[in-house]
């Protein structure tokens, strides 16, 4: 009687929850064209990030979006959580859970504007800027981590990859990120040539209405 191995799907099943797909390709895997569509490995991708943040930053319990707004008031300041929801692509029930856990552990401030009382700001704490300082070794490792498996000369090209997706359907998402995310620089500069050529285009029609609008003046009549 002939010995049959285990079938190919549970032979990769194995070598996952082992860590490793190493060996040889399994033929005509039912799960090949789940593990290589773009936004499950974009999404795996997400996990391992966060696993590896979470490893690096560990004993002081910040999660990946605790820091990101950390980040977020210490180059900006002053800001609203609103403002902080648009530029790291929360929704504002997200934004408002994790910055009332902020305040609540003294790392975030609030305060109300001087000039429109229904604004609050967001500033950080002194334990705030001193936590940050504590996550930069960290996060650099983290950072470092995710990266590691790659050529240093494709880390900076796998990155610039990821910036063109996520800018070209920034627009897409139900929270899109602020602060002109959603355009890469040659998208930019090629928008700017034909608004350049519209004013350009606009100046003889807004003589002409001028000089319209001087002979009725001079005729007596308003314009219309």
């Amino acid at each position: 009687m002939l010995h049959r191995g285990p079938p190919a799907c549970a032979m990769r099943r194995r070598r996952i929850r082992a860590g490793s797909t190493k060996g040889p390709p399994l033929p005509n895997d039912p799960l090949d064209e789940l593990y290589r569509r773009p936004g499950f490995m974009i999404r795996r991708a997400h996990q391992i990030a966060v696993a590896l943040f979470l490893e690096e930053t560990g004993e002081l319990k910040i999660t990946t979006t605790q820091y990101g707004i950390l980040c977020i008031l210490e180059r900006r300041p002053g800001i609203d959580q609103i403002s902080v929801a648009k530029l790291l692509g929360l929704d504002r029930s997200t934004a408002g859970m994790v910055v009332n856990k902020l305040v609540e552990a003294g790392l975030v401030g609030r305060s109300t504007v001087a000039r429109d009382r229904r604004r609050v700001s967001l500033h950080l704490t002194g334990a705030g800027a001193r936590m940050l300082t504590r996550l930069a070794g960290p996060a650099e490792r983290a950072r470092a981590r995710v990266l590691s498996p790659l050529p240093p000369r494709e880390r900076a090209s796998f990155l610039d990859m990821l910036d063109k997706l996520v800018r070209s359907f920034n627009g897409s998402t139900r929270v899109p990120l602020s602060d002109d995310r959603g355009q890469t620089t040659e998208d930019r500069r090629s928008a700017a040539v034909p608004a350049a050529a519209v004013r350009r285009r606009s100046r003889p029609a807004a003589r002409g209405r001028e000089a319209a609008a001087r002979r009725r003046a001079a005729r007596g009549k308003d314009p219309a």
